[in-house]
């Protein structure tokens, strides 16, 4: 791809900044199988005290982050709740049901949000015709929902309902990052109400690859083991953990220049009639749009051509996702860009 191009496909496409990559190289390397990996430690400690949790384990990817989480809190037959556009149902290979034998029930709701009252209908009786209602999993902040972040209250009394009828609960929290700067709640305010938890480090934070999963010392030690199962244990993955370290330290704060930009672009673009979107909609870093009057996969292929990159995600919806590798210049081309095409 051209250097001096505009990528809004995902905030995933980041490459390491200069200091990111010197504190790669430069971070104490070990053996993260055999437990002596001394980077992947410190990243642990640390974010299990950022989540105000027991312990953590470094996996390499989100979706094995949910999916490690998933088998250790369900047996297989288990019932899962979660909205049904959720990651770990729509973007994650099925998985739920290869690896942990687990079935869904679908919420529903604006924005890839739900209620209690939601959760509670959809318990099912304790009898053996019937699955077992085990887990509710809530992705904040959420991908589907236009990057949309729940509001803290309305978390609080989905996962009472689910504790009320015995559910463990889990937070897809790829983009919690995300959820914490437009809210300002720090992380161990949104894991206190969940088990375990999930956090991407190469999304809004700019690392290149890996994910953390955190929860009590049993349920991490069960993580542990399904990492590898599932073939994610790493062994000099220090590299990996120190460019997560240093995104941790020095990424989170600029988070809300996404968010500004994001609002940017989706402003400019609201000013076109052949585009629908609710610019005050926009949360976070992630901007959905439709044109129903034109292709989306044809239209991603004419910015393509401009060196605008943007996911085409329906046939008339399109996704744009402001990150780190984009800046105030790029927002500008991308709206001139899609502007010019839709007239």
């Amino acid at each position: 791809m051209n250097e001096h191009a505009v990528d809004l496909r995902s905030d995933t496409i980041t490459q390491p900044t200069s200091a990111m990559r010197e504190a790669m190289m430069a971070a104490p390397l070990g053996d993260d199988v055999l437990g002596d990996e001394p980077t992947v430690i410190a990243l642990q400690e640390q974010c299990a005290k950022l989540f105000g949790k027991e312990d953590a384990c470094f996996v390499p990817s989100g979706s094995m982050a949910n999916q490690a989480a998933i088998r250790a809190l369900t047996v297989p037959g288990d019932q899962i709740m979660a909205h049904e556009s959720s990651h770990v149902y729509l973007y994650e290979c099925g998985a739920p049901a290869a690896i942990s034998g687990c079935s869904f029930a679908f919420l529903k709701g604006d924005r890839g949000q739900f209620t209690a009252d939601d959760v509670r209908s959809l318990v099912r009786p304790d009898d053996h015709h019937f699955p077992r209602s085990r887990l509710l999993v809530v992705e904040n902040t959420h991908n589907k929902g236009g990057g949309s972040v729940w509001p803290l209250e309305q978390i609080e009394s989905v996962t009472a309902v689910a504790r009320e009828h015995g559910m463990r609960c889990h937070l897809d929290g790829a983009r919690i990052w995300n959820a914490c700067a437009a809210s300002g709640h720090e992380p161990d305010i949104w894991a206190r109400h969940f088990d375990t938890v999930s956090a991407c480090f190469s999304k809004g934070l700019g690392a290149p690859a890996g994910s953390i999963v955190v929860g009590d010392h049993e349920t991490i030690r069960q993580i542990h083991r399904i990492r590898k199962m599932l073939g994610g244990a790493m062994r000099q993955s220090g590299f990996l953990a120190g460019a997560a370290l240093h995104a941790l330290d020095h990424h989170r704060e600029r988070l809300t220049e996404d968010h500004a930009r994001a609002r940017r672009l989706a402003e400019g673009l609201a000013t076109c009639p052949a585009i629908e979107l609710d610019p005050t909609s926009v949360e976070t870093n992630i901007v959905y749009f439709g044109i129903p009057e034109h292709d989306a996969q044809a239209f991603q292929a004419a910015l393509d051509a401009m060196d605008v990159h943007l996911l085409a995600i329906g046939p008339s919806m399109m996704r744009a996702v402001v990150s780190l590798a984009v800046d105030d210049d790029g927002i500008d081309r991308a709206i001139r860009a899609i502007l010019n095409q839709l007239n």
